[in-house]
């Protein structure tokens, strides 16, 4: 019998095709008998390979006379990184009386310690991004930071609430996604200077000669990168959609902020202040107008901070202003509304 014939394509596409060196039949008729675990050619009846694996199921499915109505599995689901233990439990149905007492206290004899206490605290991370509309990657990123916290017990004597709002705020500028310690706050019913205080701890175990860097948990592979505070420009993106303003207001206000900073026209300023009065000064420029009562409900800033920080704005518009962001057939005066 001939061995069979290996006919590759180029190596770029990274393919091997298998054909009938009896036939030579391109494309193949290839016949694959899983009883006999052979591959046959369908043409002349050539063997071309043996041995091969059947990956059909072992079973047939009639989900119609099934009473559970489940799929008789025997693989189970995909392991959690995010859990300890092997994961390979046994599950005790619960139809009945007597199989729930077991299912019990089956599920309190297999449990792993302090696995409840993650599972919990999981659902606390997934619901409270989901309240912001945050990425599923960053609900991940902060399950993930969390477990690193838990398993190295490094923040004892810190809330669980704490510790899972620093994670979120980690998360977030992990992932290019800042929101603001306000945001947290408001999130997460914690204290601003208590989320903090567990950011900034957090935030020295993680780098370079903490305790928690290179150390071999679910974020094996990946590496915390530092990242600067969170700036204006960051902020205007979000701000300007939940303000319903176009795209030109949002890329004018970004760059007012830019020249802003390298002017020191609001130094000391929070970033989330310089956003809101730069929103406030181009929206009016561009002729999209919005009240700082409007902005300050979307940004959290006070209607009088707003004010205080576009006077600020205002005294240096002739140096921050791009002649091309006024309104066509007005001027720069007429278009801003008097501090």
């Amino acid at each position: 019998m001939n061995a069979p014939t290996f006919t590759g394509m180029p190596s770029s596409m990274l393919t091997v095709k298998m054909i009938c060196s009896e036939c030579r039949e391109d494309p193949p008729n290839l016949v694959e008998e899983f009883s006999s675990g052979d591959t046959v050619c369908g043409s002349c009846g050539l063997v071309l390979g043996d041995r091969i694996i059947d990956t059909r199921s072992e079973w047939r499915t009639f989900s119609n006379s099934d009473e559970a109505g489940g799929d008789p599995s025997r693989v189970g689901k995909v392991a959690n990184p995010l859990l300890n233990g092997s994961q390979l439990d046994t599950a005790i149905s619960s139809a009945d009386g007597a199989g729930a007492m077991l299912a019990k206290a089956q599920g309190r004899s297999v449990q792993v310690r302090g696995e409840k206490n993650l599972l919990t605290a999981y659902k606390e991370i997934g619901a409270m991004c989901d309240a912001i509309s945050l990425p599923k990657v960053i609900a991940d990123t902060a399950k993930q930071l969390y477990k690193r916290v838990d398993d190295h017990k490094a923040l004892k004597g810190k809330s669980s609430q704490s510790i899972i709002a620093a994670c979120i705020y980690i998360a977030c500028r992990q992932g290019k996604v800042p929101r603001t310690f306000m945001e947290i706050c408001t999130l997460t019913n914690v204290p601003k200077k208590e989320i903090g205080r567990v950011y900034k701890t957090l935030q020295r175990m993680l780098t370079e000669g903490g305790a928690l860097h290179n150390s071999v948990d679910a974020l094996k592979g990946q590496e915390y990168i530092q990242s600067s505070s969170t700036s204006a420009e960051d902020l205007m993106v979000r701000f300007c959609n939940r303000l319903l303003l176009p795209m030109v207001v949002q890329s004018a206000a970004a760059e007012l902020a830019r020249r802003a900073g390298q002017e020191g026209t609001l130094a000391g300023r929070s970033p989330i202040s310089i956003a809101a009065s730069g929103i406030y000064m181009i929206s009016a420029l561009m002729g999209y107008p919005k009240t700082p009562k409007e902005i300050s409900e979307v940004t959290g800033v006070s209607d009088s901070t707003i004010r205080i920080a576009y006077k600020l704005l205002h005294a240096e518009r002739q140096k921050l202003i791009d002649p091309k962001w006024v309104a066509k057939n007005s001027t720069m005066d007429a278009m801003l509304p008097k501090p």
